[in-house]
């Protein structure tokens, strides 16, 4: 939260000798995650998961790293294959106050 600034309404003082203060509050808003895409550990989806993934990324042709563009290009794949792994086997649970860290 932050107070920008305060302003006090000289035209609108009272006979009582008061007067009506008005402050701008600005709150930013603030991304709270509420599910997370998760493999359950030692689960038929973890075992499948490892073992395709390993399958996927041993296939995958590192053989010329010649400059900084085939180890872009070599890069992109691993992470194109780990995000559609992920995908197929990770699923979305709810966060609430008594999940783990």
């Amino acid at each position: 939260m932050k107070i920008k600034n305060h302003f006090i309404l000289s035209d609108l003082w009272s006979s009582l000798d008061y007067a009506f203060l008005t402050i701008e509050i600005f709150i930013n808003k603030k991304f709270i995650q509420d599910k997370w895409w998760t493999i359950i550990k030692n689960s038929k989806e973890e075992e499948k998961f490892v073992n395709e993934f390993k399958n996927a990324i041993s296939n995958i042709d590192i053989s010329d790293i010649s400059n900084k563009e085939s180890l872009k290009e070599i890069a992109q794949k691993y992470t194109t294959t780990l995000d559609s792994f992920w995908h197929k086997y990770s699923k979305s649970i709810n966060i609430t106050k008594c999940s783990k860290a």
